[in-house]
């Protein structure tokens, strides 16, 4: 049911949607788990020296605020790839069969990533995580 649901949105409203997650239940060992997860404090300050990051990115253009308004031209100028980067994103694009929106999209995410990481370049780990949020362009997600 899940997969004819799927297939009846578009390609290019998919396009529109940085990140395809599927998220299964969490089982009872992980939740029952005392292990130590990580502090919403931590996470807090990490978006924020992210957020500071992006706002240096984009000080002298005043209409942009986050790498997700960024034009194609300026993903372009502000995510410079490895050719490591290169191959992994050429394979994507021929096995998912991604568009050039979704292309960008996977850019801007890798940045964002990379932001919340405190890199200054987008690395391949980036490009790999910007690549699995794009779950639903995979053929036989959901089952």
């Amino acid at each position: 049911m899940v997969q004819k649901y799927l297939s009846k949105i578009s390609g290019p409203l998919l396009d529109r949607i940085d990140l395809h997650v599927e998220v299964t239940p969490v089982n009872f060992t992980s939740l029952a788990s005392s292990d130590d997860a990580e502090k919403s404090d931590i996470i807090r300050n990490r978006v924020i020296k992210a957020r500071e990051i992006q706002d240096k990115r984009f000080a002298d253009k005043p209409e942009l605020h986050y790498n997700a308004q960024m034009s194609p031209k300026m993903v372009r100028k502000v995510c410079h790839i490895n050719p490591d980067g290169i191959m992994l994103l050429k394979t994507a694009m021929e096995r998912l069969g991604l568009s050039a929106r979704a292309y960008d999209r996977i850019l801007k995410v890798a940045r964002t990533i990379a932001d919340l990481a405190g890199s200054e370049n987008v690395e391949l780990e980036h490009l790999a995580e910007s690549i699995n949020y794009r779950s639903l362009d995979r053929d036989g997600w959901a089952g």
